[in-house]
């Protein structure tokens, strides 16, 4: 990739749809942008600018308030890994991430596990919210819903850059996919010895919908050793390929690795993921690819590390018990040994 290269293209959500003009065009940029970096920035997404600002407006109130109160909702309270963790308490591949964070999902009931249940189903039950702010309940759940949308008619696209019909993926998904939101904030780097933010990974979900506020922090691997800054730009969001769309087009597609750095001494970052992901009890299929993209697959990379499993909900609940240690010890000290993780 040249030096002028290094940066992600954008690429207009309504471009895909099938009355447009351009959108053969617009399907073999998807293709192209990513096998080759992964990552792009989106916009005609539909989302109104007062539902983004009414959200980021949300995140800093919560992470203003006291210790206290947004304690009352730590994530060690509850077994389905949702709530709020102080920086430091997530980890990425085994260092600590630096950044404040609250994790919601949809509202679901816990289940009952019995006898020979796979031990994924520990993931469903309800999210946790802060007394002090009532409003963020329906706020988060109707941004669930509305970014969950969106990333659908991403993966359609994606269906039909690849050759399949739009719904290909919808009998993994269409009986409720795996929906994670995090609300994230980074500390200045006066607040931290490290620059560490988030480590170095890939996402694990069929793609991430991420808005970002005012200040730049993610980077994406450029695939010669270096990174490419992706700084915001107002009005859309960062989408990226996740491992679970590697798997299904056998590499074709490129779950890429990206990290995030701390911002500047004195001030604080506001990001906003969404993890959209298959139905946790889903097996994720391989496709039939055209003959010339067929021509063009890599194969999966398999990192020793961090096995990487075809059965959507093995593969999340590896994740977070990864990720949050402290939450496994507290609600799932049976399932950490090597063969569960």
């Amino acid at each position: 990739m040249t030096a002028a290269a290094r940066t992600l293209p954008i690429l207009d959500l309504g471009r895909f749809e099938s009355a447009h003009p351009e959108r053969e065009q617009a399907l073999a940029e998807l293709r192209d942008v990513s096998r080759t970096l992964g990552f792009f920035y989106l916009t005609g997404h539909g989302i109104p600018q007062r539902r983004i600002d009414d959200l980021t407006g949300l995140a800093r109130r919560f992470f203003s308030l006291p210790e206290e109160q947004k304690l009352e909702i730590e994530m060690r309270k509850s077994p389905h890994f949702r709530g709020y963790n102080r920086a430091g308490f997530e980890y990425t591949r085994g260092k600590q991430d630096w950044r404040e964070q609250v994790d919601f999902g949809p509202e679901r009931q816990r289940l009952e596990i019995g006898p020979g249940d796979p031990p994924w189903k520990r993931l469903f039950g309800p999210n946790q919210f802060p007394s002090a702010l009532p409003q963020m309940r329906a706020a988060v759940l109707e941004w669930i819903e509305e970014v969950t949308a969106v990333g659908l008619k991403v993966i359609q696209a994606f269906s039909e850059a690849l050759g399949q019909s739009p719904d290909i993926f919808a009998p993994i998904y269409a009986n409720g996919p795996n929906q994670l939101l995090k609300i994230v904030r980074y500390p200045g780097r006066d607040q931290t010895e490290s620059d560490q933010g988030v480590g170095a990974h890939k996402d694990g979900g069929f793609v991430t919908i991420l808005l970002q506020d005012v200040i730049g922090g993610l980077q994406v691997d450029d695939g010669e050793g270096g990174w490419i800054d992706a700084p915001p730009i107002p009005g859309t969001f960062v989408v990226n390929v996740g491992e679970l769309l590697e798997l299904a087009s056998n590499g074709y597609l490129k779950a890429n690795i990206h990290r995030v750095v701390t911002p500047p001494a004195g001030g604080d970052r506001l990001s906003i993921p969404f993890f959209l992901g298959a139905n946790l009890a889903a097996t994720i299929p391989v496709l039939d690819l055209p003959p010339a993209l067929l021509a063009e697959v890599r194969g999966v990379t398999q990192d020793p590390l961090n096995p990487l499993f075809r059965e959507v909900g093995r593969n999340v609940l590896k994740s977070r018990l990864r990720s949050h240690p402290d939450v496994a010890q507290e609600h799932h000290a049976d399932l950490l040994d090597a063969q569960a993780t």
